[in-house]
């Protein structure tokens, strides 16, 4: 498929390893032009270059975080977005049906004619997949360094959290039209009903509906948003007074602190946040309904 690219980002492991995921997408992709990032953010610019060659399928092969900068790449543009899932972390792809340890498989939906339109969110601008954090989990993440993430994998991120957990949270003020809360401690943004893995944390989240899922933990310790995160996971729908869960189409979230900001697992900023969703904006290649 001459119309077709892969932007390839091998971010983790010795550069044998690296070698190896190269030769096993060149045998996939065939004929397909493969491009391998060399630094961080770089998936981003490949995908806009790829954009104005005229490739019409960009292939983000790689985790949540290069999916979301290859979509930051072709937003706005009619080229589709083929998704090879091999990140640490996946959640698009699981959020899409895509088989995760099946490559090939992917593949041939890469190859295919279905293509789904999903709404393309965006945080100050700048866009994501699937789903944003102000507070706790952007913290984890920007205290996790990629030293870190390679040594203790996916667990990094549990070790960095029970650093943080000690400490005393910050106050972010959350302004919609949706919504009767005003202040929270922790806030997540989800455009599909995944979040951190097969993890369905926002029960009513469709990603083609036009509308952010926003789970509000309020004034909350670190240690007691931690307990409540099971009741997230596990309930089948969230009834607890200590959470608010809600629909909207726009949010802000402020604070006088300096709060971290994370989009699909990556850091991005800081508070203030202006929350904003283009509806079915995105075309993805996805499996068969």
């Amino acid at each position: 498929m001459t119309d077709t690219i892969v932007i390839l980002n091998p971010t983790a492991g010795s550069p044998e390893h690296i070698r190896s995921w190269q030769e096993r997408i060149e045998s996939l992709a065939g004929e397909c032009t493969v491009r391998i990032t060399a630094h961080s953010g770089e998936a981003k610019a490949l995908a806009r270059r790829a954009v104005e060659a005229g490739f019409t399928r960009i292939v983000a092969a790689g985790g949540d975080g290069t999916v979301s900068q290859v979509a930051n790449g072709l937003a706005g543009s009619n080229a589709t977005l083929g998704v090879l899932p091999m990140g640490s972390v996946n959640v698009f792809a699981m959020e899409l049906g895509l088989p995760l340890h099946n490559l090939q498989r992917c593949w041939d939906i890469i190859e295919g004619t279905t293509v789904r339109l999903v709404d393309l969110p965006s945080a100050n601008g700048k866009y994501f997949v699937q789903l944003g954090g102000v507070g706790l989990d952007a913290q984890v993440v920007k205290e996790t360094s990629l030293a870190f993430k390679r040594s203790f994998g996916p667990l990094s991120y549990l070790i960095s959290a029970t650093h943080i957990a000690a400490r005393q949270p910050p106050k972010l003020f959350i302004e919609s039209e949706h919504t009767a809360v005003e202040e929270g401690s922790f806030v997540l943004i989800g455009n599909g009903r995944l979040y951190g893995g097969p993890f369905p944390f926002f029960k009513h989240a469709i990603v083609d509906d036009g509308l952010f899922d926003v789970v509000v933990f309020k004034r909350l310790g670190y240690l007691e948003i931690v307990k409540y995160l099971q009741d997230v996971v596990f309930s089948s729908d969230i009834k607890v007074p200590e959470i608010e869960y809600f629909q909207t189409r726009q949010l802000r979230i402020t604070s006088e602190q300096d709060v971290p900001l994370e989009l699909d697992g990556e850091l991005a900023g800081n508070c203030p946040v202006d929350f904003r969703i283009r509806k079915r904006a995105l075309r993805v290649l996805a499996p068969k309904p």
